[in-house]
């Protein structure tokens, strides 16, 4: 990931209110296009300009061959509040974050996909199945309405709830049935993203069900794919963190945590 500074100069007088509406909603549809990171984004006032510190994916992800239209209508927003485009200014990768997944665009694609999160990450929820690394939303078609806010939010709901659960001080429970069972409504809805996403592709696009509790190690280890009732369990855990994985209902899992190395 890399840290970019955004500079908005006004060419007009404008107030702050204006300006600042503007602003908010460019980087609002920025982040469901995937091209900025996270939720924050500090932006300091100046002598006639802006200034806003975001994380993107990679160098060039403001690139206009990047944006949806929606993207577009919000620069058109900037101009109408008396800001230019911004200006870019790269600062350098973000030692704290996750390397953006390696397999370039066109034929050499990922061989399958990964929609995984946790309260500890701001990076894109679509994962690289072979090298569990981010894909950056933007480089896959959009679900709904021309961006990808709906893997967003389904990414804030689940990092909330996940938030919640390791918490283990309210509502702990019920947000372990979220992240952890297919028939809770954030497992219908990510894996309806999934399944959308794997038709728009054309690669097999997998879900995460979190596993924490359980009896034992032993029962752990052999139970059953919660979608089908088959043996999903694998030789070997896969990045380290996936135990179980059905590739015909599209789910992978790992090890209760009370119970894993």
């Amino acid at each position: 990931m890399y840290i970019l500074e955004l500079t908005f100069e006004c060419y007009r007088d404008t107030s702050l209110g204006e300006a600042e509406g503007a602003i908010v909603n460019y980087l609002d549809m920025l982040r469901y296009q995937g091209q900025i990171l996270g939720r924050e984004f500090p932006t300091s006032i100046h002598d006639g300009h802006f200034i806003s510190r975001v994380v993107c994916p990679e160098q060039d992800s403001l690139h206009p061959d990047n944006q949806s239209e929606l993207v577009a209508l919000a620069e058109q927003r900037l101009h109408q509040a008396g800001l230019l485009a911004p200006k870019l200014l790269l600062q350098g990768m973000d030692l704290l974050s996750d390397s953006t997944d390696p397999c370039p665009q066109g034929e050499a694609r990922p061989g399958w996909l990964l929609l995984y999160t946790s309260f500890l990450h701001s990076c894109s929820p679509v994962r690289c199945g072979d090298h569990f690394a981010p894909v950056p939303l933007y480089r896959l078609p959009a679900l709904a309405n021309g961006d990808h806010k709906q893997v967003i939010k389904w990414q804030e709901d689940w990092e909330a709830c996940d938030q919640l659960q390791m918490n283990g001080s309210i509502a702990e429970h019920a947000a372990l049935h979220e992240i952890g069972e297919t028939d809770s409504r954030l497992a219908r809805r990510g894996r309806d993203l999934c399944q959308r996403l794997e038709t728009l592709t054309g690669i097999p696009v997998y879900y995460y069900l979190y596993r924490v509790g359980g009896l034992s190690g032993a029962e752990e280890r052999v139970r059953p794919c919660p979608g089908c009732g088959a043996d999903w369990a694998l030789q070997a855990p896969l990045h380290e963190i996936f135990d179980f994985k059905c590739d015909p209902c599209r789910l992978v899992s790992n090890l209760s945590w009370d119970f894993k190395d």
